[in-house]
């Protein structure tokens, strides 16, 4: 294949994942504690000699992927009231008990199950440090150190039945989506030394819905100049093969 083509066919490529990717976080601007994904292009230089050398390669196994972050940074707090609606301030994540194994997230609107359990909106488990939360009413108080506790009239100053189990990534590089609003992590996962919760909030999502959708038309723009450049190249081609069918 013509290296220019497999420069522009790449480029097309790349851009429609960015596409993808902005949508999704559009899509979830309103949905609480969720992280934009940031896509990030390899270095212009060695990006062109490697697409050059092993395009076809990259092609029959799907293409390359574009790389993407994870923007970790704090959304800010809403207000609802609600005593099982937790927001984290300043770092740290929440860790959930999946079937995959332990999963991480900032989407703290949660509920209680049949059994009493403190789980998420999917039932996955909300863990403490002994171990899973079971809640005898609806209406526990947690401190900010994420201390959970069950007073009424006649024990208004009751001992702690838990506490959140939140959670500090080393690397916030290592953490990859695994849906329903919850994170993995390939680093280092330690307890976050000084948790600050809030109870009756929720952390909105991080996502500036004015800079999505600038990075959208300028994502779009790109596109379609380098389809134009295909065209033209493509056009080029096959004015020069009928030019030489005529010399032949």
């Amino acid at each position: 294949m013509q290296a220019t083509l497999a420069i522009a066919l790449a480029s097309l490529d790349q851009h429609s994942q960015r596409l993808a990717h902005i949508a999704s976080s559009l899509a979830h601007a309103t949905t609480p504690g969720y992280k934009r994904g940031v896509p990030a292009s390899p270095p212009l230089v060695p990006a062109f000699a490697a697409t050059v050398d092993a395009f076809d390669a990259a092609q029959a196994a799907g293409g390359a992927a574009l790389q993407v972050r994870l923007d970790t940074r704090a959304g800010t707090l809403a207000s609802t009231g609600q005593r099982l609606d937790l927001a984290l301030e300043g770092e740290g994540f929440f860790e959930i008990a999946t079937a995959t194994g332990p999963a991480y997230t900032r989407q703290g609107d949660f509920h209680t199950d049949a059994r009493g359990r403190l789980v998420t909106a999917q039932g996955d488990a909300v863990m403490g440090l002994g171990g899973e939360i079971v809640l005898s009413t609806r209406t526990p108080v947690i401190d900010a150190q994420g201390r959970v506790s069950e007073p009424d009239a006649q024990t208004p100053t009751a001992e702690p039945v838990g506490q959140l189990k939140i959670v500090h990534i080393d690397d916030p590089r290592s953490l990859e989506r695994a849906g329903n609003g919850l994170l993995q992590s390939r680093g280092t996962v330690a307890l976050e030394p000084q948790p600050r919760l809030r109870q009756g909030a929720l952390e909105k999502s991080n996502v500036d819905v004015l800079h999505e959708m600038t990075e959208l038309m300028s994502t779009l723009r790109h596109f379609e100049s380098v389809q134009k450049a295909v065209q033209s190249y493509d056009e080029a081609m096959g004015t020069a093969v009928r030019k030489l069918g005529e010399l032949s």
